[in-house]
C-alpha cells in the first residue's frame, strides 16, 4: 500500500522513515480490517515491529493514524480507477470499480468517521478531499462508458455514486453490497438470479 498524500504536503522522511510508517500503516489496516479502529495502538506497534515511540512519533494520536490508513484506501481507489481507464470496456471498468467502492463504502464508513469523530472542522475538510478524489475518479469511468454508448448519458456521477453509497450503507455487508450494486447495474426487471446459498 502507497503512503497517502494528506491534504498539505510534507516534508520527505528518510528512507528507515518511511519504511517504518510503511510498516505501521499496514499493520494498523490489517488490525483495523480484523477488530475495528478501537485495537490497541501498541499491538499496531508489535505487528509492525517498532517501538510505541516509533508508532507515536509518526502518528502522535489514534486519529492520525486512521485518516493515515484511510487515506491509503481512498488512494487504492483511486490508483485503481486511473488503471481501468485503460482497460478495453468501458462498461466493465466503471462497474469494476463501483464494485470495489460499495465494498469501501460498506466496509470502510466506520473507519472515516473514527477517523475525525471529535473535530467537526477537520472532518469537513477531510471528507470532502476523500469526496472529490472518489468523484473524479468516477466521473472519468462514468464518462468514457457514456462516450462508448454504454451508459446513459442522463446519468450523472452524482446520481451513480448516491445509488451505491445507498446500497453499501443499507447493505448487510460487503457481499449484500455488492449484490445490489449488480441489480442496479441490471435493474430490477432483468437483475440476474440470485446465486443457490
Amino acid at each position: 500500500m502507497t503512503h497517502p498524500e494528506p491534504p498539505t504536503a510534507k516534508r520527505p522522511r528518510r528512507a528507515d522513515a518511511a519504511r517504518n510508517v510503511q510498516s505501521l500503516l499496514a499493520a494498523a489496516k490489517e488490525l483495523f480490517d480484523e477488530h475495528g479502529p478501537d485495537i490497541a495502538l501498541d499491538e499496531v506497534a508489535r505487528r509492525a515491529g517498532v517501538g510505541n515511540a516509533t508508532l507515536y512519533r509518526h502518528f502522535p494520536t489514534r486519529q492520525d493514524l486512521i485518516v493515515a490508513v484511510y487515506a491509503g484506501e481512498v488512494t487504492a481507489l483511486r490508483e485503481q480507477g486511473a488503471t481501468l481507464l485503460e482497460s478495453e470496456s468501458a462498461a466493465e471498468a466503471l462497474f469494476t470499480w463501483l464494485d470495489s467502492f460499495v465494498v469501501h463504502v460498506a466496509t470502510k464508513r466506520a473507519l472515516a468517521l473514527a477517523g475525525t469523530e471529535s473535530n467537526s472542522e477537520r472532518r469537513t475538510e477531510l471528507f470532502d478531499h476523500w469526496h472529490r478524489s472518489m468523484r473524479s475518479t468516477a466521473q472519468k469511468l462514468l464518462s468514457r462508458a457514456q462516450q462508448a454508448g454504454t451508459l446513459d448519458t442522463g446519468l450523472t456521477v452524482d446520481d451513480v455514486l448516491a445509488l451505491t453509497s445507498a446500497a453499501a450503507i443499507a447493505a448487510n455487508g460487503a457481499e449484500h453490497a455488492r449484490g445490489l450494486l449488480r441489480i442496479m447495474r441490471h435493474g430490477f426487471a432483468g437483475a440476474p438470479a440470485r446465486p443457490a446459498e
